[in-house]
């Protein structure tokens, strides 16, 4: 038997090359080891988007086809849409009583999601809302509805899989044994960098390329990709080890040619335009393909919506399963 592994994705926007490279190549791998559920996070999305719920509904279909288009296979995975597993919203309910609100200030995930979005919550917080703070409670209802043994996760989100941890274990020592004590799998894709040097990639931070983005549009980021400050000149050498075209260029650009690049940059006989130019050229490369998979999915949304509606109806029945044996240790089995 294979054992179940559970992750999601917010629907707030396409996917980007530091989805790819951090996550999405790995989905690919996983989806032949461990029976898959792939959770589109759309309840998740509010917490901090309730006030643009065109952006998040939009996006369900958007994240889909970007799922589809890098390989993430509907006969392999099951690819469901959250909110319309109640089970999850019921789940979370029960375990709010199991975690302190002191609890989940503490965690530092949260307390670093918190800081970013200070116009959104307050430089110190102190607009959070309730359901932003309680995420964590609803991640691990995400987790164990499905009997999740493992959880593809980042150094920055092990907090979360922590508290998880915390949940089952509370809840396993009130009512028994029912619950699966998560793992966690660590990628070892680190985070991608954006073009502007920021050590995160992000959808709102203006620095990343998507995997929907056209050629005119990659070139335009590229040519103004952060590169080293000292190189003023075309035949001024430089350090790529600094420099962002470089640091994308590790990424898809073949090894012979990638050495080529460092030596020239090294000794000043390669400009930053033609270097930037190269890398669009192997960018577009590498997410051609992807877009070409892509525009089938677009020209067929019925194929899309059909993959959404089978995997949700295996979710959910997966997921009645479960909260039938949790409700009957809790003792609110009334049916």
């Amino acid at each position: 038997m294979k054992k179940t592994i559970l992750t999601g994705l917010r629907p707030t926007g396409n996917l980007h090359l530091g989805h790819l490279f951090g996550a999405g190549q790995n989905y690919v791998k996983l989806q032949d080891e461990y029976e898959f559920f792939l959770e589109i996070a759309d309840v998740q999305a509010l917490t901090d988007n309730f006030d643009n719920p065109e952006k998040v509904r939009r996006n369900v279909k958007e994240i889909t086809m970007d799922l589809l288009a890098i390989g993430v296979d509907p006969n392999k995975v099951h690819l469901f849409i959250q909110s319309r597993i109640p089970e999850i919203a019921e789940l979370t309910v029960f375990y709010s009583n199991l975690v302190t609100v002191s609890r989940l200030f503490r965690n530092p995930t949260v307390k670093s999601e918190v800081a970013q979005k200070k116009e959104l919550f307050g430089k110190d917080g102190e607009s959070i809302t309730y359901g932003f703070l309680g995420y964590p409670v609803s991640q691990a209802a995400d987790i164990t509805i499905f009997g999740g043994e493992v959880v593809p996760v980042g150094d920055d989100q092990l907090p979360l899989l922590e508290q998880c941890r915390e949940i089952v274990r509370k809840f396993n020592n009130i009512y028994g044994d029912i619950l699966k004590e998560p793992e966690q799998y660590l990628s070892n894709a680190p985070r991608l960098k954006g073009l502007d040097g920021n050590e995160k990639m992000g959808k709102s931070l203006g620095n990343a390329i998507f995997l929907v983005d056209d050629y005119e549009t990659i070139s335009k980021k590229v040519m103004g990709a952060v590169t080293d400050p000292n190189k003023i000149k075309k035949d001024d050498p430089a350090n790529p080890d600094i420099c962002m075209v470089y640091y994308y260029h590790k990424l898809v650009t073949p090894e012979d040619e990638l050495k080529a690049v460092c030596s020239e940059c090294k000794n000043g006989s390669r400009g930053c335009v033609a270097c930037k130019k190269q890398l669009i050229e192997n960018i577009n490369k590498l997410l051609d393909p992807i877009k070409e998979r892509r525009k089938q999915y677009e020209d067929n949304p019925e194929l899309v919506d059909k993959i959404l509606e089978e995997g949700t109806i295996f979710a959910r029945n997966r997921a009645k399963e479960n909260m039938k044996k949790i409700k009957e240790a809790m003792m609110i089995d009334y049916e």
